[in-house]
Formats: structure tokens, C-alpha cells, sequence
């Protein structure tokens, strides 16, 4: 049976459907997606409620932290996209993601697809491949010049809580290609949208 995809950027009138892809337990033991965002300390200390108050003022500000994607019209997925320099530890030196040029992570048209999530019953299903692609879209359509993403070559199984860098594969199918390995198994990718010299939209 055909399914129904389609995607919309995280604003404060759809957080209720964010609620529901993360779960009660805010998906990744309370993280709530803020693992990139907190600085180490503040998140380390946080309860899975503070955090769930962070990200959701973050989600009042614009741009949009990312997309929720929907199957038949309930929400199943989630994808952090947005400028590096939103999600500040994903660009720390001591990262397997920071960037491989310094002003890349103050650059505002160098984005990152940095976190993935699924609802449970939704997961090894293909449909990353799916949120992926709205992902590039929705980066192309706010000027972004690149995209990349540091994600996970190998995992235990498909529907792994580790994959929430997102599984390799998937990036490659969409075009990424690899531009650096700092650890093995997870090769930093980027995908080229723009011209360095055509101008933002």
C-alpha cells in the first residue's frame, strides 16, 4: 500500500507533533535534541524536563531547528537541519564533525543534518531515505550552500537508538560524498547545493 509522505519545518504551531516523535521520554534517554546544542555541563546537569524547555524556546526563534516528517498524516520522524553554527558542539575541534574549514561553523549557508528520530514502529522501514531528502530541500529552499553530516557506517541493527547520526548509506544514495574520516566508521559528508558565489536567496 502507498503511503503518504510529506514534511514541514518544526514551528511552534506543529511542537505538539515534535512531542510525539520524541516520545514521553524525550527520545535518547531525555535528550529532547539538545545533545549538539547544550554546552556539556548545563546538559549533563539538566533534568529531561529542562531540556525539553530548551529546545522548545529554541524552536520559537527562527529559522526552524529542523523538520518533522509525517506518514499518512501523523508525525514519524524528525531531523535536525539547519547552520552549523546552530548546533555550536557539533563544530567543537575534539568532534569527528567539526569542520573542515574554521569559518565553516560561523558561515550561515553551511548546514548540518546533525540528529535523526523515529517513532519506534516506524523505524527499518526506508524511510530515512524519505526525511533525508525533505531535509536537502528544506536546506536548498533557506539558501544553504552546503550540507553535511557526520553519520554511522555500521550499527548493530536498523532500527539501532545509535543511528540517530543517521546511517551512512542513506547519504550516499542522496548524493553526499565524503570529505574527511577522523574515526573509522564515521566519515564527515557533505553535499553541495550552491555556487560559493551565487548569492543567498
Amino acid at each position: 500500500m502507498q503511503r503518504d509522505f510529506f514534511a514541514r519545518a518544526l514551528t511552534p504551531d506543529f511542537w505538539p507533533d515534535f512531542e510525539k516523535v520524541m516520545g514521553p521520554q524525550g527520545a535518547c534517554y531525555g535528550c529532547w535534541c539538545t545533545y549538539f546544542r547544550m554546552p556539556a555541563p548545563e546538559r549533563q546537569k539538566a533534568s529531561a524536563d529542562e531540556k525539553k524547555a530548551f529546545i522548545r524556546a529554541r524552536v520559537g526563534r527562527e529559522p526552524p531547528p529542523g523538520i518533522i516528517g509525517y506518514i499518512d498524516g501523523e508525525p514519524f520522524g524528525w531531523v535536525q537541519v539547519g547552520p552549523r553554527a546552530d548546533v555550536p558542539n557539533w563544530n567543537s575541534p575534539r568532534t569527528v564533525s567539526r569542520p573542515l574549514e574554521e569559518a565553516d561553523a560561523k558561515d550561515p549557508r553551511v548546514w548540518a543534518v546533525s540528529c535523526f528520530m523515529m517513532t519506534s514502529k516506524r523505524r527499518g522501514q526506508g524511510l530515512s531515505h524519505a526525511l533525508l531528502g525533505a531535509a536537502v530541500d528544506f536546506a536548498r529552499k533557506s539558501g544553504a550552500r552546503l550540507l553535511e553530516a557526520c553519520p554511522m557506517q555500521r550499527a548493530k541493527q536498523s532500527k539501532s537508538v545509535s543511528l540517530f547520526v543517521g546511517p551512512a548509506n542513506i547519504f550516499a544514495a542522496a548524493g553526499f560524498r565524503e570529505v574527511a574520516l577522523r574515526k573509522a566508521g564515521r566519515p564527515l559528508m557533505r553535499l553541495v547545493l550552491a555556487d560559493p558565489d551565487q548569492p543567498a536567496m
